[in-house]
């Protein structure tokens, strides 16, 4: 099975906003990674992927991940589970990030398509 990046970069996170770090329009298998190193007591970020079911419809939160604080040296990368889509609508997955409170830091990300 091949993997690819279909997006990556580093986002620095404006408090309060929800930073919409890629859209697929695209069937496939996917996972979302986050480096949540530069995290520090009185940080949090909340890490989501929004999915639309059926063609047409409206994407919902399929997964939300509160990241509080500094995080431990053997777990300061979110890893999602691998998503399956096979919809080519507009918005079929959506990886976002918010940071909710604390400075805002920068966010190391990649979304990986596995086909």
């Amino acid at each position: 099975m091949a993997v690819v990046a279909a997006e990556k970069g580093t986002k620095t996170a404006v408090i309060g906003t929800e930073h919409e770090l890629l859209n697929v329009a695209e069937a496939g298998v996917y996972t979302f990674e986050v480096d949540c190193n530069k995290l520090v007591a009185g940080d949090t970020v909340e890490l989501r992927i929004y999915k639309m079911v059926l063609t047409g419809g409206t994407p919902r939160v399929y997964i939300f991940e509160p990241i509080p604080g500094a995080q431990p040296t053997d777990g300061q990368v979110f890893i999602s589970e691998a998503i399956s889509n096979e919809l080519t609508d507009a918005k079929s997955l959506q990886f976002t990030l918010k940071q909710t409170a604390g400075t805002g830091r920068e966010f190391p990300w990649k979304v990986l398509r596995h086909s």
